[in-house]
């Protein structure tokens, strides 16, 4: 024992000494090509003085780091966490000129911008090698971790580690059933995008589909996911005539609203309140630990910051160094993409420009690491219950397409990242069921406004007899990682650009989610009827009905209650399933009747509800935001998410086909009460997977 204690011991100081030296040696390349960095005293020196300068240099910058750091960045916190991941580098820089002002005789010096740009690769070089000598020695990397779960346990208040398992939940944001299978398929003589999840799936996972509601998109699928109810949520964004305000999911205020209303429904505080923790979410499902969750993103209180996520990811500066480098690469490899496919005249094809490069790199890179960072700080901490969204591919298909190059790579560091938690997981205080899900898909197409020359408030404005724009107006895009971004500048609701919280005038409320349209008439009390539409505006559901770029319309019949209205006068009439005509709802399956049905219920329900056409061939749709890849309604992929569960678990589909988010909940809610009452037994995860 005492010899293998005197080994661990001598490791652990040969990992330091190399480190030591290779800030050292980073050092001395730097100061011998940056003309603004010296480690010499102004009269000259010997190379072994330089080289002890260097050293010194190295050690106090190392210290200094160790020591001073986390207490910058804690003092800071409230500093808006994109602002934060910058002057990240000018603390860096500052640790480093405190550190060279320290050598005697005055050998170190540097101009404030070189000293931003030594520190910044020093800080990478010195975790490059700390993180590759962790991995090689694997017994050196298993103790690592337990000693720092064991300090977080403590710090915690908790003297025992549960025994039975925790489990962590993972959404994909947006990856279709479909898509998740072709990624896992290896073609033949070469590799799957997501080997991971291929491993999964063959050695200790079971995929099956899942078929979402009406609204197929994050706000009412996460929040039938999390908190057992997604009652009365019609849209991504809808109308509330009472108050006169636009419910919108991404945004914070409506988020912790519906989170409200969602509680009170299903009577209990949500999927994780027993020892949960909620990640980069729109809801908290009831978890005491909540980071990057945007329904509690506005609150300031000492428990609930949920921007401390950022906090903890950036008190390592070389985690801001690595994400940093890594949000440029994004930036001009999205640039390069989109002027790939303007030269190549690419169809279906939307702007990519102005602030949308930056937003998907802190979907792909910024949320990604800090959300995985603090799934693999829960793991350690052996939390409970642990449900974290990476929003990475659902941005980049909005704007690529879901089969595109682009949506590709996304796939492949998703599934990089799902290797580095299973990793993780395997040496972990207690064992881990890995579990991941989506919560929708996405379903190709051209905009609706770029097929057909107007947009759809154009076109109810044009049924309306009121005047119609010359120019279509681009609709913003509901994506989750655009509200994340906001969130983290602090700016969750205002600043320039952002939606309207409320509608003024008579006029038609006409809003875009994915593929679903909603049109609504302030000036009508309650539910507007289809009689009283026709008497007012004799032409507006025929225009719509009969337009080719739209598929039906729900409505509320004084005579026949809620009805859908197809072209030509088709009609199903919902209440007694009496179908005139062609059945407007066919080309959109079995279950669609009873998808519709079920928002017709719903008190916030448009006026008018429009679900765009579909191409039964190619499962294409018109979105009627500018996406060419979306989701919000029926029609192709957007309604197949997946879930992928170890085969351990209880099957989730006892009673047949899985539809609808509320069902998600209540077969996660089982497997938790199951975990509760498990044999303390390890979960097989692939083993030995590669740690990125």
């Amino acid at each position: 024992m005492r010899m293998a204690a005197w080994r661990r011991a001598g490791g652990a100081v040969l990992r330091v000494l190399v480190v030591w030296a290779v800030s050292t040696l980073t050092m001395l390349v730097l100061a011998g090509a940056l003309p603004d960095f010296r480690l010499q005293s102004a009269d000259g020196d010997t190379a072994t003085n330089i080289g002890i300068t260097a050293a010194l240099a190295a050690g106090a910058f190392g210290l200094l780091g160790a020591l001073v750091w986390p207490l910058l960045v804690r003092a800071l916190l409230l500093v808006p966490a994109l602002v934060l991941g910058l002057l990240v580098f000018f603390l860096n820089g500052s640790l480093l000129w405190i550190a060279l002002s320290l050598l005697p005789d005055g050998r170190g010096e540097a101009e404030p911008q070189t000293a931003v740009v030594v520190a910044a690769v020093m800080s990478a070089a010195s975790s490059a090698a700390s993180t590759f000598l962790a991995v090689r020695d694997d017994g050196a990397y298993r103790r690592r971790l337990a000693r720092l779960a064991d300090r977080r346990w403590r710090r915690a208040g908790r003297r025992e580690v549960p025994a039975t398992p925790g489990t962590v939940f993972l959404q994909l944001d947006g990856l279709g059933h479909d898509v998740l299978r072709e990624a896992i398929t290896a073609p033949e003589g070469d590799e799957p995008l997501m080997p991971t999840v291929a491993a999964m799936c063959r050695d200790t996972h079971r995929l099956v589909p899942w078929h979402t509601d009406w609204s197929s998109q994050t706000g009412a699928s996460q929040l039938g996911i999390l908190h057992g109810s997604n009652e009365d949520v019609p849209a991504f964004r809808w109308y509330e005539k009472e108050t006169g305000e636009v419910m919108i999911s991404n945004r914070p205020s409506s988020a912790a609203e519906l989170q409200r209303r969602a509680a009170a429904r299903s009577g209990h505080p949500g999927l994780l309140a027993h020892d949960g923790a909620s990640r980069g979410n729109l809801f908290s499902g009831g978890a005491a630990q909540a980071a990057l969750v945007l329904s509690v993103s506005a609150r300031r209180g000492r428990h609930n910051r949920s921007r401390a996520g950022y906090f903890a990811y950036f008190s390592d500066p070389a985690n801001a160094t690595r994400t940093a480098v890594s949000f440029v690469a994004e930036v001009v490899r999205e640039l390069l993409q989109a002027g790939r496919a303007r030269l190549r005249g690419e169809r279906p094809r939307v702007g990519r420009g102005g602030l949308y490069p930056f937003i998907r790199a802190f979907a792909t890179v910024v949320e990604r690491d800090v959300v995985v960072a603090a799934v693999l700080g829960d793991i350690l901490n052996g939390r409970t219950a642990v449900y974290a969204d990476l929003v990475a591919y659902d941005e980049v298909a909005h704007h690529s397409g879901p089969r595109s190059r682009d949506t590709h790579q996304v796939l492949r560091r998703l599934d990089r990242s799902v290797a580095l938690i299973a990793k993780v997981a395997e040496r972990a205080p207690r064992p881990y069921r890995l579990v991941l899900l989506s919560d929708h898909g996405q379903s190709p197409g051209e905009p609706f406004a770029a097929h057909y020359g107007l947009t759809l408030e154009d076109l109810v404005r044009a049924g309306c007899g009121l005047p119609v724009s010359r120019r279509a107006r681009r609709s913003v895009s509901g994506a989750e990682a655009r509200a994340a971004a906001r969130a983290a500048l602090h700016r969750p609701e205002d600043g320039h650009g952002a939606e309207p919280h409320r509608v003024t005038g008579p006029g038609p409320v006409v809003l875009g989610s994915g593929n679903l349209g909603l049109v609504s008439f302030p000036g009508i009390p309650g539910r507007a009827t289809r009689e009283e539409i026709e008497r007012r505006h004799p032409a507006l559901l025929r225009t719509l009905a009969d337009h080719p770029g739209i598929g039906f319309l729900l409505l509320h019949s004084e005579r026949h209650g809620p009805v859908v209205l197809g072209a030509n006068g088709a009609e199903h009439r919902l209440a007694t399933g009496e179908i005139v005509g062609h059945d407007p709802l066919a080309p959109y399956g079995p279950r669609a009747a009873e998808a519709v049905l079920r928002t017709a219920r719903f008190p916030h329900a448009a006026d008018i509800m429009v679900n765009s056409a579909l191409d039964p061939a190619t499962g294409a749709v018109h979105a009627f935001e500018e996406q060419i890849g979306s989701h919000g309604g029926l029609g192709g992929e957007q309604c197949r998410a997946f879930l992928l569960y170890p085969r351990l678990l209880s099957a989730p589909d006892e009673d047949g086909e899985l539809f609808g988010a509320e069902r998600i909940h209540h077969v996660l809610r089982r497997w938790l009460r199951e975990a509760e009452s498990a044999p303390v037994l390890p979960t097989p995860i692939p083993a030995r997977v590669p740690l990125h």
